[in-house]
Protein backbone atom coordinates (compact mmCIF):
# COMPACT_ATOMS: atom_id res chain seq x y z
CA UNK A 1 0.00 0.00 0.00
CA UNK A 2 2.20 2.78 -1.27
CA UNK A 3 -0.39 5.42 -2.15
CA UNK A 4 -0.59 8.93 -0.74
CA UNK A 5 2.95 9.16 0.57
CA UNK A 6 2.86 5.84 2.44
CA UNK A 7 5.95 3.64 2.38
CA UNK A 8 6.26 0.09 3.61
CA UNK A 9 9.38 -2.05 3.69
CA UNK A 10 10.59 -4.64 2.97
CA UNK A 11 8.43 -5.53 -0.04
CA UNK A 12 8.90 -9.23 0.70
CA UNK A 13 10.46 -11.14 3.53
CA UNK A 14 11.77 -14.70 3.69
CA UNK A 15 12.40 -16.09 7.15
CA UNK A 16 12.34 -19.42 8.92
CA UNK A 17 9.70 -20.66 11.33
CA UNK A 18 10.47 -19.77 14.93
CA UNK A 19 12.29 -16.58 13.98
CA UNK A 20 10.92 -13.11 14.46
CA UNK A 21 10.26 -10.68 11.63
CA UNK A 22 10.07 -6.91 11.47
CA UNK A 23 8.51 -4.62 8.89
CA UNK A 24 8.35 -0.86 8.80
CA UNK A 25 5.86 1.71 7.64
CA UNK A 26 6.35 5.43 7.33
CA UNK A 27 4.28 8.20 5.79
CA UNK A 28 4.40 11.88 5.01
CA UNK A 29 0.77 12.82 5.53
CA UNK A 30 0.70 15.89 7.73
CA UNK A 31 -1.67 15.62 10.67
CA UNK A 32 -2.07 11.86 10.40
CA UNK A 33 -0.96 10.18 13.64
CA UNK A 34 -2.40 6.66 13.51
CA UNK A 35 -1.04 3.60 11.72
CA UNK A 36 -3.09 0.42 11.55
CA UNK A 37 -1.41 -2.91 10.79
CA UNK A 38 -3.34 -5.67 9.02
CA UNK A 39 -2.65 -9.13 7.70
CA UNK A 40 -4.50 -10.66 4.76
CA UNK A 41 -4.83 -14.40 5.09
CA UNK A 42 -5.53 -17.02 2.45
CA UNK A 43 -9.24 -16.48 3.03
CA UNK A 44 -8.83 -12.87 1.96
CA UNK A 45 -10.18 -11.29 5.10
CA UNK A 46 -8.14 -8.56 6.73
CA UNK A 47 -7.13 -9.20 10.32
CA UNK A 48 -6.19 -6.20 12.47
CA UNK A 49 -2.84 -6.90 14.16
CA UNK A 50 -2.82 -3.72 16.16
CA UNK A 51 -2.31 -0.02 15.76
CA UNK A 52 -0.15 2.86 16.82
CA UNK A 53 -1.33 6.28 18.00
CA UNK A 54 1.53 8.78 17.81
CA UNK A 55 4.25 6.96 19.81
CA UNK A 56 2.04 4.45 21.66
CA UNK A 57 1.61 0.95 20.22
CA UNK A 58 -1.38 -1.31 20.85
CA UNK A 59 -0.49 -4.73 19.37
CA UNK A 60 -2.52 -7.90 19.46
CA UNK A 61 -0.97 -10.90 21.24
CA UNK A 62 2.06 -12.26 19.43
CA UNK A 63 2.98 -8.95 17.83
CA UNK A 64 4.90 -5.85 18.77
CA UNK A 65 4.27 -2.33 17.49
CA UNK A 66 6.65 0.50 18.26
CA UNK A 67 8.03 3.70 16.78
CA UNK A 68 6.22 6.84 15.72
CA UNK A 69 3.00 7.03 13.70
CA UNK A 70 3.28 10.76 13.06
CA UNK A 71 4.34 12.09 9.66
CA UNK A 72 8.05 11.56 9.18
CA UNK A 73 8.19 8.82 11.80
CA UNK A 74 8.42 5.08 11.31
CA UNK A 75 6.18 2.43 12.83
CA UNK A 76 7.66 -1.06 13.17
CA UNK A 77 5.55 -4.20 13.34
CA UNK A 78 7.26 -7.22 14.90
CA UNK A 79 5.97 -10.76 14.48
CA UNK A 80 7.37 -12.38 17.60
CA UNK A 81 7.32 -15.99 16.44
CA UNK A 82 6.86 -17.00 12.81
CA UNK A 83 4.56 -19.95 12.08
CA UNK A 84 3.23 -21.37 8.81
CA UNK A 85 0.22 -19.13 9.44
CA UNK A 86 2.48 -16.07 9.24
CA UNK A 87 2.76 -16.41 5.48
CA UNK A 88 0.43 -13.65 4.33
CA UNK A 89 0.22 -10.18 2.87
CA UNK A 90 0.68 -7.43 5.44
CA UNK A 91 -0.75 -3.96 5.06
CA UNK A 92 -0.35 -0.74 6.93
CA UNK A 93 -2.92 2.04 6.77
CA UNK A 94 -2.72 5.63 7.91
CA UNK A 95 -5.74 7.39 9.32
CA UNK A 96 -6.44 10.65 11.07
CA UNK A 97 -8.46 10.67 14.27
CA UNK A 98 -9.42 13.74 16.24
CA UNK A 99 -9.82 11.65 19.37
CA UNK A 100 -8.10 8.34 20.16
CA UNK A 101 -11.50 7.03 21.30
CA UNK A 102 -12.49 6.62 17.65
CA UNK A 103 -9.80 4.08 16.74
CA UNK A 104 -11.42 0.77 15.66
CA UNK A 105 -11.15 -2.12 18.07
Amino acid sequence: SNSCGVYQSPASLNKNQGESAKMECSHSISGYNVILWYKQSNYRELVLLGYMIATAGYPEAGFGIEGDANAGGTSTLTINLLTPNSSAVYYSQQIHVDSPDTVPQ
